[in-house]
């Protein structure tokens, strides 16, 4: 299934996308795509209804992020060993983590807003795991049970906050629109095999990134393993689990996101985003 939210910022509503690409409304079945929806018992009930009865949704209807309620944004870095030489370091012996706030969380289209004084907003094109049950010493056996399914996530950083400004990563991975997701949680029965997706970012057309989740250093089931061992995972916490090179940072000569710049981006199965990059008012 393709589980989404539908509507105005701040008053989306829970729907999916039916096998024709159309968008159905379901807010007369569950409050919203999170917390108890995304076990597995909520998922099942929501799959097995009728979805040629529920309303359909006008076209052209804004996107919201897919989840709603989201109570962490857990982020890997350096978990792609071409990335991290990209980026003049060496893969780490475990997973790299930092978090990203979740008030940078948006829809898929949403623009993006370069902030006040940046000089380096950088895109970076991610799979996201969402977690539908909670999780806490969790094996790499069992994990893929507490994985309610994947979405797409973009990564965007200011470099200047996150390299020259001091302290940790979160505070050039955390402003305002840094966190798109979507355009839909893909449930985890519908993806194959989630470490052979191929991933593409491009910027006013020209691809940038061309990879797949197959050369990430450590797995899904690795992440959310690992991860249940610091802390406890909750119904609709993400996991963004690291991007491929081809990021702004990595070239010779860096070409950062600048204002009536258009990103796009995709990963095999799990949709596309289009964003327009704007200045902060």
């Amino acid at each position: 299934m393709k589980l989404l939210r539908h509507g105005l910022i701040g008053a989306e509503k829970p729907g999916l996308m039916d096998g024709q690409g159309v968008i159905r409304d379901l807010s007369g079945q569950v409050a919203d795509i999170g917390g108890a929806v995304l076990s597995d018992d909520g998922l099942a009930a929501i799959g097995s209804l009728d979805v040629s009865e529920l309303p359909a949704v006008p076209e052209g209807t804004r996107l919201g992020a897919p989840i709603a309620g989201i109570g962490k944004m857990i982020c890997i870095g350096l978990n792609y060993a071409d990335h991290a030489a990209e980026s003049g370091a060496t893969v780490p012996p475990e997973p790299l983590i930092f978090m990203k706030a979740t008030s940078a969380i948006q829809g898929p289209n949403d623009p993006i807003v370069i902030p006040r004084g940046a000089e380096q907003t950088d895109w970076e094109v991610e799979l996201g795991i969402v977690i539908g049950k909670p999780a806490k010493y969790v094996s790499e056996e069992d994990a893929m049970d507490y994985v309610a399914g994947y979405v797409l996530a973009n990564d965007v950083s200011e470099r200047s906050y996150q390299k020259d400004r001091s302290g940790q990563w979160t505070k050039g991975k955390s402003c305002d629109s840094f966190g798109p997701l979507g355009p839909y949680l893909v449930t985890r029965d519908a993806v194959a095999d989630p470490q052979k997706l191929a991933m593409k970012l491009s910027v006013n057309g020209e691809v940038m990134q061309n990879g797949s989740t197959e050369t990430m250093v450590f797995g899904v089931k690795k992440l959310v393993s690992y991860l249940s061992q610091f802390m406890t995972l909750h119904p609709g916490d993400v996991i963004s689990t690291g991007t491929p090179p081809g990021v702004a940072m990595g070239m010779e000569t860096p070409r950062f996101l600048r204002p009536g710049d258009v990103v796009e981006l995709e990963i095999e199965g799990l949709g596309q985003q289009r964003a327009e990059v704007v200045a902060d008012a």
